[in-house]
């Protein structure tokens, strides 16, 4: 764990400056973290995202999911400045969005609303022990799962995945914050419920 409270841009450093084979290595173990989450064989539709800038990948994830699940990537919305989930299988077209990031062509494909997806698997720049992340700062996820902050709404379970280098001691989250229920690491899965 890292102590102070770093900036976006040396937390961006940290996971670009991973070494490729250490990376792939990373992504591997990763994968098996996320795969023994409770109850993960009754989920449906699971989004992911397409690494970029030196994320942690998820394509191991997608290869060893269980045949029944969805694989979805997210899409921008802009006119609703939300995200949107489209179902992607490798070999499928991509386009990139106005970040750079690749996400389905979904032009042939429905777009499914957050409230649809059963997990999440969000990108992030910096987490802490109780599962807040740090986003790239646009809030596109925060304002997509504004419905999870009422009490009794528990799905998608939302599961942040970086490297351990990424953990930082405390992150103050902003009241627009959406914390995770869980967050993978390529040596542990934390959970915001743990005793």
């Amino acid at each position: 764990m890292q102590t102070g409270i770093p900036n976006r841009h040396e937390l961006r450093q940290r996971r670009r400056s991973i070494p490729p084979d250490i990376h792939t290595h990373a992504a591997s173990a990763l994968a098996a973290q996320i795969l023994s989450l409770p109850g993960l064989a009754t989920h449906r539709y699971i989004a992911g995202y397409w690494a970029v800038d030196g994320e942690i990948s998820l394509h191991i994830l997608q290869q060893h999911l269980p045949a029944e699940c969805i694989w979805c990537l997210p899409v921008l919305d802009e006119a609703s400045k939300l995200l949107k989930f489209a179902p992607w299988q490798a070999g499928d077209a991509l386009v990139n969005n106005r970040y750079g990031i690749p996400e389905p062509d979904h032009t042939h494909n429905t777009l499914l609303d957050a409230r649809q997806m059963d997990l999440i698997v969000l990108p992030l720049t910096g987490f802490d022990s109780q599962c807040h992340r740090l986003g790239m700062g646009g809030g596109w996820y925060d304002r997509t799962l504004a419905f999870r902050q009422q009490t009794d709404i528990c799905k998608p379970v939302l599961l942040g995945a970086g490297f351990d280098l990424q953990e930082i001691a405390c992150i103050s989250p902003s009241p627009w914050d959406i914390a995770c229920d869980y967050i993978a690491t390529e040596t542990r899965l934390i959970s915001r419920l743990a005793p």
